[in-house]
């Protein structure tokens, strides 16, 4: 495997030296290179012209602790940030914040500074930004004679006009799915002199857009499996783009936006309609992406966010190769320790079933509440808890995690460390044994094929009046690779036979379990619009008493969130509102 070290970055760099290569007296940041020094029509190798392209890339965010240190989840009810003071997930998490403050980590629509370019600081890094740029590049690429073609015979200059549009159609949806319907600007790069005044357009023409552009583009991309793999595995494929699509289309037909428009009159904030279609619309993207036959789950969960050519691996934001996930949120205590930034929630650790498939509330689930995470019984939890929490008596660098009171990893003293019991796992390299942490790729992984299988099971769930094989399936593929045994039926522990209210509750949860962590739970909340349901109620955790050797677990509040009807979408910023009297606020802010 090619060393990834900070692909993205070198990129940048590499393309910024590129620009500064055209005049040795000038240099220019990148919102402010001219297609004078970018797009030249004697540069057969378009170097140039490719570091602009790089620069885009560099826009796309590695969620990895990015809203101001915390993963985005520890907004929702999966988990709370460790920190004290100001701390941005619980701003947003506690309804504390309007139009003039709105977290930087999470202001996609007016963020400055991007990371990956050093060089310029200031640079804005918003996702405008990266839709000014493409359009930038998709404008402007064709002057370029650029020599070669890809593997399926395009022109190399069209590849890469074609990245950018993924890229702008993937920054269009980060937007949509914050904002509700954003301003549409085509291919047009606006200038100083230009009116900009532009209203906002309706949420379905912003989804009929997106749709639009990834099957504009689809056949004109690098195709899975890629032929240099290595070099190649940040780029947009043909899947990437159908992924995207698939997911534009399962968050347009989702209830927030699909009937349940906070503003029912407001095409801006969701359709004001409901149509069952487009849930059809959904499963049959999702259907599409599966009949490439090219993606499959990998065989090791763990292992998805290790490798970085797996073949569940749709579309990654490469990263480079370190711990710093382990030095930001592993667990205190150890020589090599972290600082345990994000603390999951009692609420997340509860939602994962035994290894049976049966819900710990079950019964008949073997569930003992004398050894919860059935360190020393059977039957054990879902694999899955283990691979993304460390809970009292996971191992980690040849040791115990203890996170009863006073124990190595909750010493109670006066440095940061876990507010709940628990510690995020996920995403940390292979280094329960050792004294040394592993050093592994921390890409952000933006779509996996695991995805697309529950995209298709929650669409046909909806469609189906009661659930059939077609949604079973793939709840029974994603349970058997996370290791939940298949039970003397082959059911995984699912109840055969269930209502459509019944098998939404279990994909509900499945998405819960199966994405912790990778910025979903936060945004299914609020596109199933049940975050009004779960946010209003505490943040709880576990103390842990060890008296000899036993030990006591008792439930405690560690945060009381807040969340409103509003919160169901970002407040447009209030500087854009004030000076573009187009400008329509969302509903509430």
């Amino acid at each position: 495997m090619k060393n990834q070290i900070n692909k993205m970055l070198l990129m940048t760099i590499a393309g910024t030296a590129l620009f500064c290569g055209c005049r040795k007296s000038e240099t220019f940041p990148v919102d402010k290179v001219t297609s004078y020094f970018v797009f030249n029509p004697l540069d057969s190798a378009g170097a140039a012209a490719h570091g602009y392209l790089y620069q885009i890339y560099a826009i796309v965010k590695n969620g990895h602790n990015r809203v101001g240190g915390d993963y985005l989840d520890a907004a929702s009810d999966d988990a709370v940030s460790s920190k004290s003071g100001t701390v941005q997930v619980k701003q947003i998490a506690t309804n504390a914040v309007n139009s003039f403050n709105f977290p930087s980590g999470e202001n996609f629509w007016e963020e400055q500074n991007a990371t990956g370019i050093p060089s310029n600081s200031g640079t804005p890094s918003s996702y405008w930004a990266g839709i000014r740029a493409a359009n930038t590049f998709i404008t402007n690429i064709g002057v370029v004679p650029v020599k070669g073609q890809s593997p399926s015979g395009v022109p190399m200059r069209y590849v890469w006009q074609s990245e950018a549009r993924f890229l702008r159609a993937y920054f269009y949806f980060e937007l949509v799915k914050r904002y509700g319907g954003v301003p549409l600007l085509g291919d047009k790069v606006f200038s100083l002199n230009d009116n900009v005044a532009i209203p906002r357009s309706s949420f379905g023409d912003c989804i009929k857009y997106i749709v639009s552009e990834c099957d504009a583009i689809k056949d004109s991309l690098l195709t899975y499996p890629l032929q240099l793999p290595d070099a190649d595995n940040y780029r947009p494929t043909k899947g990437a783009a159908m992924a995207l699509k698939a997911r534009a289309l399962l968050y347009a037909a989702s209830p927030l936006f699909n009937g349940g428009n906070i503003d029912a009159s407001n095409p801006l904030s969701g359709y004001t309609d409901f149509q069952a279609d487009r849930w059809t619309a959904a499963a049959n993207a999702a259907q599409d992406v599966m009949n490439l036959n090219t993606y499959k789950l990998d065989n090791n969960y763990r292992d998805i966010f290790l490798s970085q050519n797996n073949s569940e691996l749709i579309w990654i934001r490469p990263g480079s190769i370190t711990t710093s996930v382990e030095a930001a949120n592993g667990p205190v205590g150890f020589p090599v320790g972290g600082t345990g930034n994000t603390s999951p929630t009692q609420e997340l650790v509860d939602s994962y079933p035994m290894i049976n498939g049966l819900p710990i509330s079950d019964p008949a689930s073997g569930y003992n509440t004398n050894d919860p995470y059935a360190t020393f019984t059977t039957p054990k939890r879902d694999p899955r808890l283990t691979a993304n929490i460390f809970y009292n008596g996971s191992m980690w660098l040849n040791s115990i995690v203890q996170t009863f009171e006073g124990g190595q990893s909750k010493p109670n003293s006066n440095i940061q460390q876990t507010v709940t019991g628990y510690y995020m796992h996920k995403f940390m390299g292979l280094s329960e044994s050792g004294t040394s942490l592993v050093q592994h790729p921390t890409d952000w992984v933006a779509f996996r094929y695991a995805d697309i299988l529950l995209s298709f099971a929650e669409a046909r769930n909806e469609v189906e009046s009661s659930p059939q094989a077609d949604v079973y399936k793939q709840l029974y593929d994603i349970r058997a690779r996370a290791g939940i045994e298949p039970g003397a039926g082959n059911n995984y522990g699912l109840k055969p036979n269930m209502t459509k209210d019944e098998m939404r509750a279990v994909i509900q949860n499945e998405w819960r379990i199966e994405f912790a962590f990778e910025e979903h739970r936060f945004f299914d909340i609020r596109r199933w619009k049940i975050a009004e349901a779960v946010m209003n109620q505490p943040r709880t955790g576990i103390s842990i008493v060890k008296t000899s050797s036993t030990l006591t677990f008792n439930p405690i509040t560690v945060l009381s969130t807040a969340f409103v009807k509003k919160q169901y979408l970002y407040p447009i910023p209030y500087n854009e509102v004030a000076k573009n009297p187009n400008m329509k606020q969302n509903p509430g802010w």
